[in-house]
């Protein structure tokens, strides 16, 4: 999903000035095919273009250039803001944070119209953070914003049945004159953070025209956890930002978004983004040398086809907080699943509590060659990984004891699993990863080379499957083993640990993993206020994600971008999603 940086992380917005050599012209004696369109090609379709349910990628590329938050980023820092949608960034100093550090207050712009022609108002603001946080969908966002603003990870019983109520929603999100006044549980220092990327502001009224929730405590119960369907914003989209959503073409594989020429500030210089998804790597590198693409997503393994061409641009060492792994789900649902084999542990399956045994997973993670998916995936190109947290932020230790291949600890772990019968009766089951990720393929096949040479009697399946679906599926708990990375949502090792460790994280929740005291270790990190006893702690978490392995970082990759030489005006920014592969057009 997402993540960000923390300390000096060049982090710098793309800018309304986007342009393809002035929109006219030439670059390297080429002429601009498509000068009034920017079109970016990557992989993988869209799920939804609900701001409030989306958390991926390919949905963000789109929501966060139709959409606007309160405050954003400045520029190249992570550690300040500047205003957007609101006048003034709060602080002590301007008096819009109350001394006790709970209370912020956001004044709204006036003057700024949704893509409709509708003023926007503090009520839409107001409104469009109380259903971010009513949604709460099962993996998705709003536990960004649950948790500092309401004090609670998630709005649902272990039944399903809604605990939040509407007038703790009323109280913490409340409309003075023209400002949004959000009241938090208790201080918690990544809150702007947090509201610089997910804030964004949508139309009540327009939300309420087309079917969503009206704002009111009768139909909570009916919009939280929703279907992502059900949503008024699954295929439409009426923001405030610099881009329109013109169509969303599925059978055609692409988003096209048309420049938005009432917006509040300057208007964007190209006239039209269009997002296309195509799985083929090579088709993708042979419409950037023609021309027909300006930015591609691309592996390490493709390098060697563009980097030498001088009409393309290769940017290369990118800062990006990520963590890649591989995941295990403890509870598989193995209806109707064909990627259990038998559903039992009787050598042609698993059944659907296999991988609750820690040496299950402990074995598959000493089965894996790690240098050479590094060799192979990433030509070297980034480090062994020590655990959930990245490189230079706070919490990561250097000097982790981590998981290296070593063929003997594998068989070990596998020989006493399951009492012994899972050495004895062997398995089949299927690891996948997301159709068109060449490393997660990759990763995928060597970790099933890995395990087949331990034993005659293990057999792995690799199999790829279409974003959306592979989703769907990760979070219905079908998934045995599959591969997904992490953007941080804000440069804190919290968002980190959560959604990796906490059983109302992300990932946990779709694996159905919970461990109490990791549960314990990953809210006592986020309340500690001493800098030195919270990097202990997080030296804790990151030593119980070793040892409990619901999850296995491969690699902390170094990334880079290609686009043609003629684009300008592109800076990479990490905290947005997918900075290598994606474009985000707002300033």
């Amino acid at each position: 999903m997402r993540r960000v940086r923390r300390q000096v992380l060049l982090l710098l917005a793309l800018t309304l000035s986007l342009s393809l050599v002035g929109l006219t012209g030439t670059a390297t004696g080429q002429a601009v095919k498509n000068p009034d369109t920017f079109i970016q090609v990557s992989f993988g379709d869209w799920d939804t273009f609900d701001y409030a349910w989306a958390y991926d990628t390919s949905s963000h590329t789109v929501i966060f250039n139709v959409y606007e938050p309160l405050v954003a980023y400045d520029g190249g820092r992570v550690d300040r803001f500047v205003p957007r949608l609101a006048t003034a960034v709060p602080s002590l100093q301007n008096g819009l944070v109350s001394a006790d550090g709970k209370t912020y207050t956001f004044p709204i712009r006036e003057g700024v119209k949704f893509h409709d022609g509708t003023p926007m108002t503090a009520e839409d603001a107001a409104y469009s953070l109380q259903r971010f946080l009513m949604i709460d969908r099962d993996g998705g966002p709003s536990s960004l914003l649950l948790e500092p603003i309401l004090g609670i990870t998630k709005t649902r019983d272990d039944k399903g049945n809604l605990t939040l109520k509407f007038d703790d929603l009323q109280r913490a999100v409340q409309v003075k004159g023209n400002s949004v006044v959000v009241t938090l549980k208790e201080p918690f220092g990544p809150f702007l953070s947090i509201m610089a990327l997910w804030s964004n502001v949508v139309s009540k009224k327009w939300a309420t025209a087309n079917g969503d929730w009206n704002g009111t405590a009768a139909t909570m119960a009916k919009y939280n956890n929703l279907k992502k369907e059900s949503s008024a914003f699954f295929e439409k989209a009426n923001g405030t930002g610099p881009f329109k959503l013109e169509r969303w073409d599925r059978a055609g594989k692409q988003v096209i978004l048309a420049r938005n020429d009432g917006y509040w500030r300057k208007p964007a210089r190209l006239a039209r983004v269009v997002f296309r998804s195509i799985d083929e790597a090579a088709t993708r590198v042979l419409m950037l040398k023609a021309g027909d693409a300006d930015s591609i997503a691309i592996s390490r393994r493709e390098q060697p086809q563009v980097e030498d061409d001088p009409n393309i641009r290769f940017i290369d060492n990118l800062p990006w907080l990520r963590t890649d792994a591989f995941f295990f789900t403890v509870d598989i649902d193995t209806r109707g699943n064909p990627d259990v084999g038998s559903g039992r542990l009787d050598g042609a399956g698993v059944p659907a509590n296999f991988f609750s045994d820690i040496r299950v997973r402990r074995g598959f993670a000493y089965a894996f060659d790690y240098a050479t998916f590094l060799r192979d995936a990433f030509r070297n190109q980034g480090a062994l990984p020590k655990g959930v947290i990245p490189p230079g932020m706070l919490g990561f230790n250097a000097n982790q004891e981590y998981f290296i291949f070593n063929r003997e600890k594998a068989i070990a772990e596998l020989r006493e699993a399951w009492g012994g019968q899972v050495w004895e009766r062997g398995f089949r089951v299927t690891v996948l990863y997301n159709t068109g990720n060449v490393p997660r393929e990759i990763g995928a096949r060597i970790l099933k080379d890995g395990v087949e040479a331990l034993n005659p009697k293990f057999r792995v399946d690799v199999r790829g499957v279409t974003w959306a679906s592979y989703l769907a599926a990760m979070n219905d708990g079908k998934l045995p083993v599959f591969w997904v990375g992490w953007i941080a949502d804000y440069p804190d090792p919290h968002n980190f640990a959560f959604h990796f460790l906490h059983s109302d994280g992300t990932f946990p929740k779709a694996q159905r993993f919970k461990n109490d005291e990791l549960d314990r270790l990953v809210v006592q990190a986020i309340k500690e206020t001493n800098r030195d006893k919270r990097q202990a702690l997080y030296f804790q978490i990151n030593k119980k994600f070793f040892e409990l392995a619901p999850s296995v970082s491969p690699v902390n990759q170094v990334v880079f971008r290609v686009q043609r030489s003629w684009v300008r005006g592109w800076y990479n920014n990490p905290v947005f999603p997918g900075t290598d592969y994606y474009t985000i057009f707002k300033g």
